[in-house]
């Protein structure tokens, strides 16, 4: 019995021991038995130097120490109404979890743009596929009768291109720059991965005021075309499922979806992208661009992104793969009259009755080439 005791005294006494702060127990020890020199606590020197060794990286002691300062100015490389200020900070709202702009900025960005965008970029995609999948091309149930069409001019379809292929080329440096870190990072390695990053940043800031200049001519040329109709509303409820099916819902030159596309894509959206990336890249005269601006545009600027491939990519499914005939239409810029009837069968009337013009590429412009004209289905 006073063995076991004895034990439970021991083992209280280590606990006891073990959670006293080192600092206690060096004045315990220099008060029991005096002569005997308790040894000093680290410096802070030295337990930076040690940190340095067992948490290479962490520089919290450093930001903490900037944190505390009181707000004086420092001292940094950059230029600016902001050159005295090392870190960004605001007061700290009732409830928020941040107590600096820029760590909110960081939160939101990898918290919630990327994933949530990323995960929609995806859903579609795989979406798409299972339609592909399950139905196939959609359209070619009438039998062409030879005599064609001018859907888009030249000029019409030169402007096209020009955004379509810097808008792939914005969309694939946008991707990789934004998920990389998470996908190819661990893959290439830091060094690799390093230059292809500010590769594809130098090529994403030099196509992207050509973007802007082409996706401003696009709007222009296309508008008169896309003004809403009273038969689009009928085309909404009832287009989509006709173009599943094969009994498509009359439309004028563009169906209500694709008056969807240039609106919500090509008007909103894109000017979203392009003022915000023009934000970015410092192109707006006078601006001061201070953090927080640069913080704003950038998140409307990936949001804004994210949203409009999103809505592209629906686009460019049914302009290539999803529908018969419509990357002919863009690529030649003729189409035959009985494609113009099963698609877009006001416009159709319209060039019937003579309301519009069958050939609009001016005078001299002749017939189309012979490789224009879609093969005759039998």
């Amino acid at each position: 019995m006073r063995s076991a005791l004895r034990r439970l005294m021991q083992a209280s006494a280590l606990a006891l021991t073990l959670a006293l702060p080192a600092s206690v127990l060096a004045q315990a020890a220099s008060a029991a038995a005096p002569g005997v020199v308790a040894p000093a606590e680290p410096k802070a020197d030295e337990s930076n130097a040690v940190r340095a060794k067992t948490q290479p990286g962490n520089n919290a002691p450093f930001w903490r120490l900037v944190r505390d300062s009181g707000g004086q100015a420092g001292t940094t490389n950059v230029s600016g109404p902001e050159t005295g200020t090392l870190v960004q900070s605001f007061t700290q709202y009732p409830g928020s979890l941040y107590t600096t702009a820029g760590e909110a900025w960081r939160q939101t960005r990898n918290h919630w743009a990327l994933p949530y965008g990323g995960a929609l970029f995806l859903l579609v995609i795989a979406a798409l596929a299972l339609v592909y999948w399950k139905v196939g091309k959609m359209g070619g149930h009438s039998t062409n009768v030879g005599r064609k069409v001018e859907r888009f001019t030249p000029y019409e379809r030169t402007i096209h291109w020009t955004v379509a292929i810097s808008f792939v080329v914005l969309e694939v440096s946008g991707l990789i720059i934004a998920f990389g870190k998470f996908v190819l990072l661990p893959i290439l390695g830091a060094t690799l991965f390093g230059w292809l990053t500010y590769a594809l940043k130098t090529v994403h800031n030099f196509v992207g005021p050509v973007f802007a200049v082409a996706l401003v001519l696009f709007m222009i040329a296309y508008v008169r075309d896309n003004w809403l109709r009273g038969h689009d509303l009928k085309w909404l409820l009832y287009g989509i499922k006709g173009m599943v099916t094969g009994h498509e819902y009359p439309s004028g030159k563009f169906n209500a979806g694709e008056k969807a596309v240039f609106w919500g894509g090509v008007v909103f959206l894109g000017l979203l992208v392009v003022i915000s990336g023009v934000v970015l890249d410092k192109l707006v005269p006078g601006m001061n661009y201070l953090r927080s601006d640069m913080q704003v545009a950038h998140l409307v600027h990936l949001i804004a992104s994210l949203l409009m491939m999103t809505l592209f990519l629906i686009h460019m499914y049914l302009g290539s793969i999803g529908l018969d005939g419509a990357y002919q239409a863009m690529r030649t810029g003729w189409v035959d009259e009985a494609w113009a009837k099963e698609h877009h069968e006001y416009w159709y009337d319209d060039i019937k009755a003579g309301r519009v013009p069958a050939i609009r590429s001016g005078a001299g412009a002749g017939a189309p080439p012979s490789h224009a004209v879609p093969r005759a289905r039998t």
